[in-house]
């Protein structure tokens, strides 16, 4: 698919294969967007969400995680898999978020005031970690994530039939450390929307139900803390979910 009014470019940022899609308009500095992919996804995969918000007039910026696409993939397919590596995706998608800021506003003309995240799934987690760590992160949108990472590591551990003596203390030690429900005072007065089905089989609803509850507790029910629910929805970014989606970054972004 190509779009007349948006410029396709992949690019490597310090070894980090990225898609940008840049609106072609007379703006000098771009509202950025930087979109990450669930577990087993890939950048290709997300082309087409990223087309729809470059053509709200967006530059959208998609990374490519580690174990996916072209570095070093492993067989998502298997439980064990994801039991190894999920949380070691988010952590370095997390760490190496401050070179892909970095580069956006010195290269692809970003305004550096106007930068958003966004992602499905593990990329709802990483975006969710991404916006509580970094403040200068004006917006966030999360698919089918979760903000509250014990309450879903839990569930993975159950899913897998393990327990939390098998997690190692490092990455506990990580998982407290980005964990957005450590961080709520940081998102104080910055807009995050959530967005999630309430029949979702793989990352469950209940993180993010605990987690507005006790954000909207702590910070008296920010206007700029949402979270909208989806009656009978799987594990999908829908239709609506993406107007939504549109609808917070013309907001706020």
């Amino acid at each position: 698919m190509e779009l007349k009014n948006v410029r396709e470019k992949n690019i490597i940022i310090d070894y980090i294969p990225v898609l940008v899609l840049t609106p072609i308009n007379d703006s000098d500095l771009h509202p950025t967007i930087v979109f990450y992919h669930g577990w087993g996804s890939s950048i290709e995969k997300q082309r087409f969400r990223g087309f729809i918000l470059a053509s709200l007039g967006y530059q959208v910026v998609i990374p490519c995680s580690i174990y996916h696409g072209d570095r070093n993939p492993v067989d998502h397919t298997k439980a064990e898999n994801a039991g190894k590596y999920f949380w070691e995706v988010i952590f370095s998608n997390i760490e190496d978020f401050k070179k892909i800021f970095e580069y956006t506003v010195s290269r692809l003309s970003t305004n550096p005031n106007r930068i958003g995240v966004c992602g499905n799934s593990m990329g709802g987690f990483t975006s969710a970690g991404i916006f509580s760590y970094y403040p200068n992160i004006k917006a966030a949108v999360i698919f089918n994530g979760s903000c509250n990472w014990d309450y879903s590591n839990k569930c993975f551990l159950e899913a897998l039939s393990l327990n939390s003596d098998d997690i190692p203390k490092e990455v506990q030690d990580k998982i407290d450390k980005y964990n957005p429900m450590n961080n709520i005072e940081s998102i104080k007065d910055r807009p995050i929307l959530m967005l999630h089905g309430d029949s979702d089989s793989l990352v469950d609803v209940g993180a993010q139900r605990e987690f507005f509850n006790e954000s909207s507790s702590l910070l008296e029910y920010s206007d700029n803390i949402c979270y909208i629910e989806y009656p009978k929805l799987n594990h999908f970014v829908t239709t609506n979910m993406m107007e939504e989606a549109a609808n917070w970054f013309y907001k706020y972004l």
